[in-house]
């Protein structure tokens, strides 16, 4: 398998967003490989440094954070797990006021901005956010798209030498996420609990979020559930994806919709090992949602996402709208897809400019009047281009 990817389009956007802002925070899970781009991205700026704070030695020279950027006030300096030090913000501030140019820090972190509070009220109109998210199908052309879907896009899950070791590095990574990381974030949250959530909303992944059915089955308020999604939502395990709130007279479904964003995370919580078992599983279907979902919201961030569902059950997938234009996207998992009533009923209600089934098939082709059944690939490349 191949050793390393270059992340080259990623790359260069960090380096543009920090030639025009004083810092940039660049958040995603752990290991997505934020450490791998920024060791690419400093030895394009002389003189720049790296500290990563879960380490002893590295964090112990921030005891006094101001004299230690006083003095390195011309380098470029990157912060690596910066969720776990937040009162250094404040002096972020003051240094990147004091010396007014851009390219001061970059700062690297495992939680999104929403639980990072401080930087958000401190370093607010100073820093410039990006999320970095695992692999998507389109960064791993040389990888066969299934073998991407089985094992997700964390760079140690795909590039396992067989599928048994990337679902034991998966393992362990949910092990290691639940122990060490939430309490590290300051939750007192017991990884049992959190562990059987997380197991439950794998089950239920791609449904509307039942949030009453869930603390009844955990013996928690509904509260408490909306309080650990939330977490899950922060530290890029689980999206939430909202309901469609446009202008129509029909009753519409107000919760979102639970997937989890990775699918190799998905599939190691429900011990899907292979193919075969992934192809044999009740998941499949919603399993291949997720997987379209996520590859594509991450590769259009400026676009608006939501899901269609009426009271008496007509249903689309996934409506994107950006300024006045409108997208509507049915998923299907099959190379013959087959389209309800409610398709129909959605599109007239939705009146989307176009309409696609993203299904794995070979080609794209015409079904109905802008109405087009497409390959994932083919999509995102239309979308984007």
């Amino acid at each position: 398998m191949h050793e390393y990817i270059s992340r080259d389009a990623l790359a260069e956007t960090i380096k543009k967003r920090l030639e025009n802002n004083p810092a940039v925070a660049l958040l995603g899970a752990r290991q997505v490989g934020k450490s791998t781009i920024a060791d690419v991205l400093l030895k394009q700026f002389p003189g720049s440094m790296y500290l990563d704070l879960e380490r002893p030695a590295d964090a112990n020279k921030l005891t006094d954070p101001e004299a230690f950027f006083t003095s390195f006030s011309q380098s470029l300096i990157c912060l690596d797990e910066i969720q776990r030090t937040p009162e250094i913000f404040p002096a972020l501030r003051g240094l990147i006021d004091r010396n007014k140019r851009n390219a001061q820090f970059l700062l690297l972190g495992s939680a999104s901005r929403d639980l990072i509070r401080q930087s958000s009220e401190s370093l607010a109109g100073r820093l410039s956010y990006l999320e970095m998210t695992p692999f998507q199908q389109a960064e791993v052309p040389a990888i066969d798209p299934a073998t991407h879907w089985l094992r997700g896009g964390y760079p140690r899950s795909i590039l396992a030498s067989d599928d048994e070791a990337s679902f034991q590095w998966r393992e362990d990574y949910i092990r290691t996420f639940l122990e060490r990381d939430i309490p590290q974030l300051g939750f007192q949250i017991p990884a049992k609990t959190m562990g059987r959530l997380w197991q439950m909303l794998a089950h239920s992944h791609g449904q509307v979020l039942n949030a009453s059915k869930l603390a009844a089955s955990m013996g928690v308020s509904p509260h408490t559930i909306r309080k650990y999604i939330d977490l899950l939502e922060q530290t890029f395990m689980l999206r939430a994806l909202p309901p469609y709130t446009g202008n129509t007279k029909k009753r519409l479904i107000k919760s979102p919709k639970v997937y989890l964003r990775d699918s190799g995370i998905l599939h190691a919580l429900l011990g899907i090992e292979n193919r075969e078992e992934l192809f044999g599983n009740p998941i499949y279907g919603a399993s291949w949602e997720g997987y379209v979902i996520e590859n594509i919201i991450t590769q259009i961030p400026r676009w608006k996402c939501s899901f269609f569902r009426t009271s008496n059950g007509a249903e689309m997938d996934l409506v994107l709208e950006k300024g006045t234009k409108k997208i509507a996207i049915e998923i299907k998992a099959s190379t013959s897809p087959v389209l309800s009533k409610g398709f129909w009923t959605s599109i007239e209600t939705i009146q989307p400019d176009e309409t696609f089934i993203i299904a794995p098939v070979d080609g794209a082709y015409p079904m109905a009047d802008k109405v087009t059944v497409i390959p994932l690939a083919a999509f995102i490349e239309r979308v984007t281009a």
